[in-house]
């Protein structure tokens, strides 16, 4: 969970995306990459796919997947109202994966999905490490991550990388709306000129300061 974040309210605009839903297609996109990892590249290095706040670093497949899973963890607290204090800020830290990653991670997904589709709240307040938030925008918080972090993994190991198309349309606008603000933060490099004729996808990508498409064709 990152020390810093900015605010992060809803898109403007008559229609807003249910962010529970949003949150459940990125996680759920996440979990379809993870299950066809091979065992041979959990200890793949991602840096030449998979963005992170710090360039110099080159995390293992492993790790990043982990990272994740550490983060569905806190979902049903987080949404519960508990603090990271009653709960124990060390609850879920070290390897949550075990011996079969993919298995181990799905786990995690259903419990923080389940938490999300029983939010009947969302101005609920969330007790985040850097601050409280209502559910709404903590959820906002993490469905990007998850969604682009798919895409990104995907890429890495040489398979499909498109995600569910409802949950690019609901990404896209809260990014073009937000993007400088989690620039300021690290989160985000700059932003890359989309393609002529880019898909909803490729423009998501090129804002947020990914690669709009991949480099070379799945192998899978």
């Amino acid at each position: 969970m990152t020390s810093t974040q900015p605010d992060a309210a809803t898109p403007t605009g008559t229609e807003q995306p249910d962010v529970r839903r949003l949150f459940v297609l990125a996680d759920e996109a996440l979990l379809a990459v993870v299950r066809q990892v091979r065992e041979e590249e959990w200890d793949a290095p991602t840096a030449s796919e998979v963005t992170t706040s710090d360039p110099s670093s080159d995390p293992t497949l492993r790790f990043v997947v982990n990272y994740h899973a550490y983060e569905d963890a806190w979902v049903p607290a987080m949404l519960a109202g508990r603090t990271m204090d009653e709960v124990g800020r060390d609850a879920h830290t070290g390897d949550l994966l075990g011996a079969d990653p993919a298995a181990s991670f799905e786990r995690y997904v259903q419990e923080a999905v389940a938490a999300v589709e029983a939010l009947d709240d969302l101005e609920r307040t969330v007790h985040c490490s850097f601050g409280d938030y209502s559910a709404r925008d903590y959820l906002w918080q993490t469905v990007f991550f998850r969604g682009l972090r798919a895409v990104e993994i995907a890429r890495l190991i040489g398979v499909d990388d498109t995600v569910d198309e409802e949950l690019v349309a609901g990404l896209l606008p809260y990014m073009r709306e937000h993007a400088e603000e989690w620039r300021a933060f690290g989160v985000l490099g700059p932003e890359v000129e989309a393609p002529e004729g880019a898909s909803a996808q490729e423009q998501l990508m090129a804002v947020t300061g990914r690669r709009p498409r991949r480099t070379r064709p799945p192998v899978r």
